[in-house]
């Protein structure tokens, strides 16, 4: 055995039981959210104190449970996730006595709150859960959708709302080994629909399959859900390069230095809108304005994209964190392809002049954060 043939060989094996290791991980995620759904469902349709709970029973079990990852909306989530995928039942009872778990708990997982021994009752929970789903799926396909892909990709398919659309994605997500990004980008480009509408179908399913990026092996482990799962802290969720943190820690300190009443607030701010989460590259407020101060950096070119994304940040900003002493939200996209730097503002809901006037003067000048960049680009 050469070194080479060594390097391959730990480099395999260590990709090989990683992948495997997130795999796991994984179905198992997909399990506990599966089952809290059922839990849910069981006790909406039999709860003894169902209605005392009402409409607030999510928020309330949510604020009671208080653990990683699982909020208001996550429980929404795992609801509508049994219901169109009532057919786990088998894969989960299987996977339970695969686990060696004494029957004493996998009795405690498997029946529901308030069910015992009522195969009446089960039954009526399972008809409920088949009349929002009519994607009958058989179940090796229910097998391998567990085994191939992690949750995240699920709450994507759980969007759509056509069974036969949703069954061409499982189908295209399993033979294609689609990251979570890719499967996004395939619905968002309407690959169903354009499949759909050709006369060769053969031929644009091969259009279709030559378009998808590969995955690479790090992109599995690219999901928030998974690291909550694991209690691991956001941080390790966010990937970025060494360039973005670098001008990211310098432009932090370069405009705390500015004084002008800025105040740090967050690093790479979480924010759910809808049902997914954003993170911000930075979150100021500005003492003397009265606002938030939105930051996000794009090491890339410009792209209208980047201005509609800090645009929805300030709008969301707006709405759910905006007190009524504040002042509209500013933000502010700073975008470089280390040929060109741009710094943009972005104000939404300002019609005053005058605090128009004032925020350009408090705020650095396009001029300064351009400056700036340069010269962190050409220390790096």
């Amino acid at each position: 055995m050469n070194f080479k043939l060594l390097k391959n060989h730990i480099k395999n094996t260590h990709l090989t039981l990683q992948q495997s290791a997130v795999r796991a991980v994984n179905s198992h995620l997909t399990f506990r959210n599966w089952l809290i759904g059922w839990y849910i469902v069981t006790y909406e349709q039999n709860g003894a104190d169902r209605a005392k709970y009402g409409n607030s029973l999510l928020k309330k079990l949510a604020d009671s449970i208080t653990i990683n990852g699982i909020s208001e909306t996550s429980l929404k989530l795992f609801r509508q996730f049994y219901l169109v995928y009532p057919q786990i039942s088998q894969s989960l009872t299987d996977q339970l006595s695969k686990l060696q778990i004494s029957q004493s708990v996998t009795d405690q997982l498997l029946l529901p709150l308030i069910i015992k021994n009522s195969p009446k009752k089960q039954n009526e929970i399972s008809l409920i859960a088949n009349k929002h789903s009519s994607n009958e799926l058989d179940e090796k396909l229910i097998k391998l959708l567990i085994e191939k892909i992690s949750f995240t990709h699920f709450t994507e398919l759980i969007k759509l709302k056509d069974p036969l659309k949703r069954q061409y994605f499982e189908m295209l997500v399993i033979k294609q080994t689609l990251s979570v990004r890719e499967l996004q980008r395939q619905i968002n480009s309407l690959s169903f629909e354009r499949l759909g509408l050709s006369s060769n179908k053969i031929k644009a399913l091969n259009n279709i399959k030559k378009s998808i990026i590969p995955i690479k092996p790090k992109d599995a482990i690219k999901d928030l859900y998974f690291f909550e799962f694991l209690n691991f802290p956001n941080k390790e969720v966010i990937e970025e390069s060494d360039l973005e943190n670098a001008l990211l820690s310098h432009l932090q300190k370069f405009i705390l230095e500015l004084g002008n009443g800025f105040c740090f607030e967050a690093r790479q701010k979480r924010i759910l809108i809808g049902d997914e989460y954003f993170f911000i590259d930075m979150v100021f407020y500005h003492r003397i304005l009265k606002c938030h101060v939105l930051i996000e950096l794009k090491v890339d070119k410009f792209d209208e994209g980047h201005a509609t994304q800090l645009r929805n940040y300030i709008k969301y900003y707006n709405k759910e964190i905006k007190t009524k002493n504040d002042n509209p939200t500013i933000g502010i996209l700073l975008v470089t392809d280390k040929n060109k730097t741009l710094a943009e503002f972005t104000v939404d809901g300002i019609n005053e002049k005058l605090f128009v006037s004032k925020y350009a003067i408090e705020l650095p000048t396009k001029k300064q954060l351009e400056n700036f960049i340069k010269r962190e680009l050409k220390k790096i």
